[in-house]
């Protein structure tokens, strides 16, 4: 356990510059209780200590209005959600940040943890480790870890699947067995090797606990052993037990590596509070108490008030929070480092370390993009596994290709070649068009899901956005192939179309085609759609205009001039006439109407393409511009991907 999270050679580098010899805090030795997590580990080698301050940190933001003449007139109110917040956070301990909703609990671990944008950020205000000034969000991304209130994993992966993922994303430099023995750690000391082959598991997908769903979410996170953790509400959702057990995992994570913990947290229990060291509470924005539980206790006394038996000190700061935040802008304000700190020890220190820091800049930014193919290789490993292990989405789409092409096989069976057969054929391509297109809704969830995770991994630089998008599309490739495969079998040999081998495997070709357009257009629709049943309303509406402009209702001629444009962006309208074209061009002298043997005929193949408008083959065009749309509609994906990814506070 002692090599278990060695860090690597950045990291070597990046403690070695924000190490102060004269910070060593003690140690809490505090015991964990709970019977979930394993023994504990052998003692670790002496890491470096880390101390983080924050001062006069305030935030602003727009208040939002609606669309009046006094709104169009006057600027907008700025609201001010942090008002000159000041802390120190020590290593080895646990600082809770504490206050009703509202407060800016949240908004403060956002800020510290680099996930504002810099116009947002009141330019008097200073972030330093370890007396080291933060100058720039990335620098605090880099050695601050941050697990969001929700748990954005894949519920399909099992919990050891999900951290080794992590480990491949971010590890790198490590060698296969290193990263395996990182995460085998990992799971010992998160408590979690009774449950590291299950899955996951969500609202929807039973896996398990929520405590230990938790735990993973702060594995997720303690892969790459970063040396300050924030924690927005780790225990929200959970039972007081569960709860328990997740702060004792902190405590411990905290003494046993000396780690920075900062997390916010809604009325805790009075066992959590035994393993919080400091507390900073917040009330509008304001801080009005710094400092232990004791410390609360004694303010709360000085002032003149008594506790209630049935509260705890914090509980009760809840009630008096005005008398509170008056008694603590009231008092003297604590010095900064700057002037805590000899003039001559800190140009000394300063010079050894600029130099340092300056190396470590310019080394990130030579260092070479990770191996593009590594990347998407591992994002098809998970994809492949996601989507075999979702039986709405292989089961039901493999069930739909096959029932749906045996039940229109059987509708239109042994199609003859006449007139009453030509309006058959296009009922049928019309129909199988539609079916096709609507039949990757039921892949909204999935996007849906998947889009938290992205926004989440992809921010983090675990991997590109035009990674994830490229292998989507490989492993989707094969899949709507087979896909498109078991549809076209039945439906075509029992309806009777062209016999040859050429035009059986071109309809083939545009099945998959089709299937390839309607995943992506869903892929698009869902990165703009901010839940299901938009995003399910937005398929619907969009299908239905492409289907009414695609010459199948409304013949061209007749689509008024400004509608005209849905006509050449319509999905349905190339492969309805690439099928038209592939059934007829190589029957084009056969007879589909006559009055009778030997008579003259009235209408050969040819005539129908012409009535169509269709006196060329344009088969392979109409492939050419079905690419497109498949190609266009994953490049609109991955650029709103892309800018949300840049924009993303998760």
């Amino acid at each position: 356990m002692a090599s278990c999270f060695h860090s690597p050679n950045i990291e070597d580098d990046t403690a070695a510059l924000f190490t102060a010899s004269d910070n060593s805090p003690e140690q809490s030795t505090t015991p964990s209780s709970s019977s979930r997590h394993s023994p504990p580990p052998p003692p670790y080698p002496s890491k470096p200590s880390y101390k983080l301050t924050v001062k006069n940190l305030s935030y602003t933001i727009k208040s939002s209005h609606q669309f009046t003449l006094p709104w169009l007139l006057n600027k907008p109110k700025r609201i001010n959600i942090l008002k000159s917040v000041s802390f120190i956070a020590q290593s080895s301990e646990i600082m809770a940040i504490v206050g009703p909703s509202g407060s800016g609990k949240s908004s403060l671990l956002h800020f510290i943890s680099g996930r504002v944008h810099d116009n947002t950020l009141d330019p008097k205000t200073t972030i330093s480790l370890n007396d080291f000034p933060i100058t720039s969000p990335s620098q605090m991304k880099k050695i601050c870890g941050f697990v969001a209130q929700e748990d954005n994993l894949l519920p399909l992966l099992t919990v050891k699947e999900t951290l080794m993922y992590s480990a491949k994303f971010q590890l790198t430099e490590m060698s296969s067995k290193e990263k395996e023995h990182r995460v085998e750690c990992l799971i010992h000391e998160l408590g979690l090797v009774h449950v590291c082959d299950s899955f996951v598991g969500d609202e929807n997908d039973r896996g398990i606990s929520g405590g230990e769903r938790k735990r993973v979410s702060i594995g997720v996170d303690m892969i790459p052993d970063p040396p300050i953790l924030l924690l927005d509400e780790p225990t929200s959702g959970l039972d007081s037990s569960s709860a328990l057990q997740v702060i004792e995992l902190l405590s411990n994570m905290a003494t046993s590596k000396q780690r920075t913990i900062i997390l916010s947290i809604h009325q805790p229990s009075y066992r959590v509070l035994q393993y919080i060291s400091n507390f900073l509470i917040l009330s509008d924005g304001s801080v009005i108490h710094n400092g232990s539980l004791e410390s609360l206790e004694g303010t709360i006394n000085q002032l003149g008030f008594e506790i209630p038996a049935q509260l705890n000190a914090l509980e009760f700061s809840m009630e008096i929070k005005e008398t509170l935040e008056t008694s603590y802008n009231s008092k003297e304000p604590v010095a900064t480092f700057q002037e805590l700190i000899e003039p001559s020890f800190a140009t000394v220190w300063a010079e050894q370390t600029n130099g340092t820091f300056q190396e470590l800049l310019r080394r990130d930014q030579s260092v070479q993009p990770k191996a593009r193919y590594n990347e998407i290789l591992i994002l098809c490993t998970r994809f492949w596994k996601t989507i075999y292990r979702t039986k709405q989405l292989f089961l039901a789409r493999t069930m739909q290709a096959v029932v749906g092409g045996l039940g229109l096989g059987s509708v239109y069976v042994k199609v003859e070649n006449n007139e009453n057969g030509i309006a058959e054929r296009l009922g049928l391509f019309a129909f199988s068009l539609s079916f096709l297109l609507s039949s990757t809704v039921e892949a909204l969830p999935i996007y849906l899901q998947e889009r938290r995770v992205l926004m989440k991994e992809a921010s983090r630089g675990a991997y590109k956005t035009s990674s994830y998008m490229i292998a989507n599309t490989i492993v989707f490739l094969p899949f709507l192939f087979i896909i498109g495969l078991l549809f076209s079998i039945p439906v075509y040999w029992l309806v009777g179309l062209d016999p040859s081998a050429t035009a059986f495997a071109f309809f083939v070709f545009v099945v998959w085609l089709i299937v390839l357009m309607a995943s992506s257009l869903v892929l698009f629709l869902s990165a703009v759609s901010p839940d299901f049943i938009s995003g399910n309303s937005l398929i619907s509406t969009v299908l239905g205009a492409f289907f009414l402009f695609s010459g199948y209702f409304i013949p061209k001629e007749v689509i008024p001039k400004y509608w005209m444009f849905m006509y050449y962006v319509s999905l349905y309208r190339y492969p309805l006439d690439s099928w038209l074209v592939n059934e007829y061009w190589g029957r084009r002298e056969v007879c589909f109407s006559g009055e009778g043997s030997g008579s003259t005929c009235l209408m050969t193949g040819d005539d129908i393409l012409k009535g169509r408008g269709l006196e060329w083959d344009t088969r392979w065009m109409n492939v050419g511009v079905m690419f497109g749309f498949f190609v266009f509609y994953r490049v609109l994906c991955w650029i709103i991907l892309a800018r949300k990814v840049s924009n993303t506070t998760i």
